[in-house]
């Protein structure tokens, strides 16, 4: 998976590169720009006959510019159409989902954010309200009501940033650790809300599933 643009931690100056990072700087990533074709994948598996995804983004987030031109890519090939959604902040997602619901919007990918996660229940209820599923890419978000969630375990990625931690304070010089991308990932269906939107979960679809909400 490459990161390509100014959004990213080499693009904008932070480090000299994933492997050796320099300076000061090493850490553990979520942002998994590849998932964004499973994520257009699993919405077409739990509606088959939708033509229509919304990428719900804060446009202030720089990194959402990533995912938008990946979910482009990967939708040529799905017989699907991808729509930008910008919110900038809570105040603004009534209006987002209201439009979303109009216009004929099947299903909603929430990308990751600090802003959108943190108002992952109240995106769970709008959901419900316009009865537009929801994928996401953490586990969080299907716990709070969402649909699906896909993506890093981020319990894994914290004890991977632990023992980054027990290295440095061991003497480990940070800029010669490498950046390290996701390794685990995880599913997880919320039957309870599928039941509720009248959706019905593949039985194979379940049967990968890490957890299923009942």
């Amino acid at each position: 998976m490459s990161w390509p643009g100014r959004a990213t931690p080499v693009g904008r100056g932070f480090v000299a590169s994933l492997a050796r990072p320099g300076g000061n700087i090493t850490g553990v990533s979520n942002l998994a720009v590849a998932l964004t074709g499973k994520w257009l994948e699993l919405a077409k598996d739990v509606v088959p006959r939708i033509s229509r995804v919304a990428i719900l983004r804060n446009g202030g987030n720089p990194t959402h510019a990533l995912f938008w031109a990946e979910a482009q890519t990967s939708a040529h090939g799905m017989a699907v159409t991808v729509y930008s959604v910008e919110v900038r902040s809570p105040g603004e997602f009534e209006h987002a989902f209201a439009s979303m619901a109009q216009t004929g919007v099947g299903a909603v990918v929430v990308l990751a954010d600090p802003m959108l996660g943190s108002h992952r229940m109240r995106l769970a209820d709008l959901s419900a309200k316009h009865r537009l599923p929801i994928i996401s890419p953490f586990r969080e978000a299907a716990e709070s009501g969402g649909l699906i969630s896909y993506g890093p375990s981020l319990r894994a990625n914290f004890r991977r940033a632990a023992t980054y931690v027990d290295r440095i304070l061991k003497g480990a010089n940070p800029g010669d650790l490498p950046i390290q991308q996701p390794t685990t990932f995880e599913l997880v269906i919320n039957l309870k809300t599928a039941k509720a939107l009248g959706l019905t979960i593949p039985q194979s679809l379940l049967q990968r599933a890490d957890q299923v909400i009942e």
